[in-house]
């Protein structure tokens, strides 16, 4: 496994992260405990999850099955870089959030580190992340909160998801102008070779401020997997947002150029989609969520894939990029 620095900080990830969301609704908890033993002796020792998953009436069972495996000890807990997520509704699904449930408030941050606290069965967190912009509470709020939080030891860093490049600029100007107060050193993102649009404004956002991007739906939900080579051999058909998608033609021929790009090279889709990855300025490593112990094995080879200039460069003919920002937009 190769490792860097998660953004300015000293702490040091793999460059691949360890998703759980299918922890509890697609893998069950033995399956998700021998990938998490897996990954950890691949090297893989950067985790990431969040309260919501588990989803439906199950939202934090994600994190239980982590605390649980946490509690099997041998030195699990002091391997990970645990990172976890706050903002959503606990209550099951079409429940409306009790007020100060859910977002960002002081309160809420406050009783949300101690709900996944009791949930991971640990006493901190490594990097706690909002999962979304809350729009009602302001910045000095937010950081006061985490302020404290950091001065008892529960949490370590702070990261975002799902942010705007001018909230992330936002969010680290009001942390400078606080004494002791980190700001975000992580944000994730959807960022993959069929969806790019990151590189206008929240990658240069991200590196300016020495935020490290974490990019999840590395395969564009399946798409970029091989999706339309499964189905010629009789497998796995593509189902959700990639089927939606590659329903249009036109991006059908675009996979389909893809696959055939990564034929000629040898390569399988989805390794290549994690290796371009791993290639792009600023990223400390992609959300692979394996639901199963072969898929792990598949996104640990893409780490030592290199990737020649001729693929690159056929690569970003067929998933052209925006170009450099501002110029991608002001001309």
């Amino acid at each position: 496994m190769k490792y860097t620095q998660l953004g300015r900080t000293g702490l040091k990830v793999s460059r691949l992260v360890l998703g759980t969301m299918n922890f509890g609704p697609q893998t069950d908890e033995a399956d998700s405990h021998a990938i998490m033993d897996a990954a950890l002796d691949a090297g893989i020792n950067f985790f990431d999850t969040a309260n919501v998953y588990g989803w439906g009436d199950n939202k934090g069972r994600t994190e239980e099955i982590i605390g649980n495996w946490f509690a099997k000890g041998d030195g699990r807990r002091e391997k990970v870089v645990l990172a976890t997520k706050m903002y959503g509704n606990m209550a099951g699904d079409g429940v409306a959030a009790w007020p100060n449930h859910d977002k960002l408030s002081a309160l809420n941050i406050r009783r949300s580190v101690d709900a996944s606290l009791k949930r991971l069965r640990t006493d901190y967190i490594d990097v706690y992340q909002f999962h979304h912009i809350d729009r009602a509470t302001p910045f000095e709020e937010i950081w006061q909160a985490i302020d404290v939080l950091v001065q008892q030891g529960k949490i370590l860093y702070v990261g975002s998801s799902n942010f705007p490049g001018y909230k992330i600029a936002q969010a680290n100007e009001i942390a400078a102008r606080r004494s002791g107060t980190i700001g975000l050193v992580s944000e994730q993102c959807l960022y993959n070779l069929a969806e790019r649009r990151a590189e206008m404004e929240v990658i240069p956002a991200a590196q300016d401020y020495g935020v490290g991007v974490i990019p999840w739906s590395p395969l564009q939900g399946g798409l970029l997997g091989g999706v339309i080579k499964k189905e010629v051999k009789g497998g796995r058909r593509a189902s959700g947002r990639a089927a939606d998608t590659l329903a249009n033609p036109a991006v059908r021929a675009q996979i389909q150029s893809y696959e055939d790009l990564l034929d000629k090279h040898g390569i399988e889709p989805g390794e290549a989609a994690l290796a371009w990855l791993l290639t792009r300025p600023g990223v400390t490593g992609p959300i692979v969520g394996p639901r199963t112990a072969e898929q792990l094995e598949s996104a640990l080879r893409a780490v030592e894939l290199e990737l020649g200039e001729d693929l690159l460069t056929g690569l970003d003919e067929i998933f052209p990029g925006p170009g450099p920002s501002p110029e991608a937009f002001a001309w």
